[in-house]
């Protein structure tokens, strides 16, 4: 868990003094990418870490090296402890780290910094679903990311087809508790689902990756190109102001108020793959959703409505 390697990340430089990425990814098993990202996120997040270039150079605490964290301002502490405080309730490595930062901070912080651990949590079991854990072939990727070793995978496709890839890992992104290991193919850069993954099996021979390849680079192409596939149909509707929430719902950012009109109604453009998964988002609104267009979105509509009134129309 990311908070899990910040509350590393920092106690690891209060050790050393000074640390590259390339070190930080070699002592928390990361990409150089990814501890570059941790140390951007402290920094942002208010805690006085600071790159210094140069030879000898690398990320540090103001002040250098030290045991404790009496180098932090009561603003900076809480920003930290809201940071990597959520953690704590389901991580146990996690909630010992914090105790050992509670205990480094200067007394007269410790209760602020304490409130602000305990302000937010995270629930990791869904309402109605099953409780999504990390899957354990993570570890092994990452591993294989970090020493840039390629690895063996048996895949299963969307149709569910098996083959059969030898890869080089370049690095792991966790989406809405999904996981994806983008990668190296002989057809190019390729996505693959975790999940998907029947059997990874690591090889001795070492992994090639572009000098320029950076994982958020990789990752907004990759969400670029499915936002483009889910936008394959546009449809204009009318409603009532009041329910565009509900709408933004089931569409996300394909969501889109496009104009007000008379008695509290507006013109909303709505994107999805095709006609009918438009229709079978707005079939049950019946008449209190009006779509102006495309024909193909109204087709739909009219085919679902015939059907569900060929059923039901003689039921009583």
């Amino acid at each position: 868990m990311r908070a899990d390697r910040l509350v590393a990340t920092l106690l690891l430089m209060q050790s050393r003094g000074r640390v590259t990425a390339a070190e930080l990814a070699g002592e928390l098993e990361v990409s150089v990418a990814t501890a570059r990202r941790d140390l951007e996120a402290l920094s942002a997040a208010g805690i006085p870490v600071y790159p210094q270039a140069g030879r000898g150079g690398g990320w540090s605490l103001v002040g250098g090296a030290r045991t404790d964290l009496s180098g932090l301002s009561a603003t900076e502490a809480q920003a930290l402890f809201l940071l990597v405080g959520p953690a704590a309730a389901v991580s146990g490595a996690a909630k010992a780290a914090l105790r050992k930062l509670v205990r480094a901070l200067p007394q007269t912080f410790r209760a602020d910094a304490e409130a602000a651990a305990g302000a937010t949590m995270i629930d990791p079991t869904r309402w109605g679903e099953r409780d999504r854990r990390r899957p354990e072939l993570v570890d092994l990727l990452q591993a294989a990311v970090v020493r840039r070793r390629k690895v063996r995978l048996t895949y299963a496709g969307s149709a569910r087809e098996r083959t059969e890839r030898l890869i080089d890992p370049w690095g792991l992104v966790d989406k809405d508790d999904i996981w994806y290991l983008i990668a190296g193919t002989e057809r190019g850069q390729r996505t693959f689902r975790v999940d998907r993954i029947i059997a990874a099996e690591p090889t001795g021979q070492p992994a090639e990756r572009p000098d320029d390849f950076t994982l958020a680079a990789a990752w907004e192409q990759v969400v670029g190109e499915v936002e483009r596939r889910r936008s394959g149909t546009w449809a204009t509707v009318i409603i009532e102001a009041r329910f565009v929430p509900v709408l933004r719902t089931h569409f996300g950012r394909h969501c889109h108020t496009d104009g007000e009109l008379d008695h509290g109604r507006v013109r909303v453009r709505l994107a999805a793959p095709t006609p009918l998964d438009i229709a079978r988002n707005l079939a049950g609104w019946g008449s209190m959703i009006e779509v102006v267009e495309p024909r193909s979105v109204q087709a739909e509509l009219a085919r679902i409505g015939a059907e569900l009134a060929g059923q039901y129309a003689g039921e009583r």
